[in-house]
């Protein structure tokens, strides 16, 4: 499993004590040192069946300095991925990949049901 956080956010540090505490194993990318590529984020995009808009920190400052609320519906699929690919912070997080699984944010509920 690759876990694809940002240390700093209390969300990704509640999730990654969740999966300590599930012995679960994970390598750790940062994601804003480490941003996730425009053939990343497809990828996981359609592995995971959500909607694109799910893969955007829709909370995060960049998301709002750039006015993305009102823009999105505008962009196409393609425009939204080079988009989410030039900054780790657009990018919601945590997010957990694995061979058959991608899970984008924390809600420890599904984890579970997706993990244990």
């Amino acid at each position: 499993m690759r876990y694809v956080c940002y240390p700093k956010c209390t969300t990704c540090q509640k999730a990654q004590k969740w999966l300590d505490s599930k012995n679960i194993s994970y390598t750790v990318r940062n994601i804003k040192e480490e941003n996730p590529t425009q053939e990343e984020l497809r990828a996981w995009w359609k592995q995971s069946g959500l909607p694109l808009k799910k893969f955007f920190n829709t909370s995060g400052m960049e998301y709002r300095a750039l006015g993305l609320k009102d823009r999105l519906a505008s962009m196409s699929e393609e425009e939204q991925l080079a988009l989410l690919a030039t900054s780790g912070m657009l990018v919601k997080r945590p997010l957990l990949v694995g061979e058959n699984t991608v899970l984008v944010g924390f809600q420890e509920a599904q984890w579970e049901e997706a993990l244990c």
